[in-house]
């Protein structure tokens, strides 16, 4: 089952409700794109170098810095670029306080509050960045370590001073989290793991682009988003999303920076995502592509003054 139908109103409110105006920055030039060297390994003939290279051909002539993760586990499938390059998180870091939250939960035996429940759901599927911060100021930093520890994302640093949108992030760790999210380990609950797939396959419309551009409709879409601009590195633009169906059980993270504008972000996301999701899932009768009607609003996330 896939969740596309969303309402404009609730796309217009999420966009409000992630704007936390921070004060005006410098737009970055694009830095010179170096040749993307990405590798890919499969146990299905072909396939490792198909997918190679055509993410190498979406990334032709595409500026900024990019790292990509892709891992199927139907077809043993995985690639990589730049997967050890450290990333500011934006709002992809909130998958990981929600995990961090259920991780805790299921540590002292005790649900969600309801309270906390209306935060989480926010917090994915609007990216609310005021349900974010009281999130993360009552996990603390002990146990959102503990969490990052637990699921052996050892290169993720949490944001200080309580800016969550300051986490570094990098690709290895981000696959880590998914592959914990979309199968049974003793990390998260199954509950906590359906629970985050549910929140992930709610964002509002004006919200998912990147990773789901090119999916088959015969696979579910789950997808959490970040977006930040800073006075150095411009724009930073990240998509972590996971597919189930046709056959195939597969999580996609893409990590960018140094876009000289949110849609150019956006765009090198979604040419790469279509390239992965065309090689994995071929088009055959009765098959069609999720294409996303919505243009992204430019919001921001807190970070602190910049000089």
């Amino acid at each position: 089952m896939t969740y596309r139908t969303f309402s404009r109103a609730g796309a217009l409110a999420a966009a409000v409700s992630a704007a936390v105006l921070i004060p005006t920055v410098t737009a970055a030039t694009p830095a010179a794109a170096t040749t993307p060297a990405v590798t890919c390994t499969s146990a299905k003939a072909g396939l490792a170098d198909k997918l190679a290279k055509d993410i190498t051909a979406a990334l032709a002539n595409r500026k900024g810095t990019v790292a990509v993760g892709l891992y199927d586990r139907s077809t043993k499938t995985t690639c990589t670029l730049r997967a050890t390059s450290a990333y500011d998180s934006a709002s992809t870091v909130k998958v990981t306080v929600l995990a961090a939250l259920l991780w805790d939960a299921k540590k002292h035996d005790r649900y969600l509050t309801s309270t906390e429940q209306s935060l989480a759901k926010a917090m994915i599927t609007q990216s609310d960045n005021a349900a974010t911060s009281k999130l993360w100021k009552q996990l603390g930093m002990t146990k959102i370590k503990g969490f990052l520890a637990a699921a052996g994302m050892t290169k993720t640093v949490p944001g200080a001073d309580g800016y969550w949108g300051l986490t570094q992030e990098n690709v290895t760790d981000e696959q880590k989290l998914l592959k914990l999210i979309t199968a049974k380990n003793s990390v998260l609950s199954d509950n906590s793991r359906a629970y985050i797939l549910k929140l992930m396959g709610q964002v509002v419309s004006s919200q998912r682009w990147g990773t789901p551009a090119g999916a088959p409709s015969s696979v579910s879409v789950h997808v959490k988003n970040g977006w930040l601009q800073r006075s150095t590195h411009g724009w930073r633009v990240h998509s972590l999303g996971t597919f189930k169906g046709a056959g195939h059980d597969y999580m996609i993270t893409v990590l960018t920076q140094d876009n000289s504008t949110m849609s150019y972000g956006v765009t090198t996301i979604q040419n790469i995502a279509k390239a992965i999701h065309k090689d994995l899932v071929p088009t055959t009768s009765g098959i069609t592509r999720y294409t996303p009607t919505s243009r992204p609003s430019e919001a921001f996330v807190a970070v602190p003054p910049q000089g």
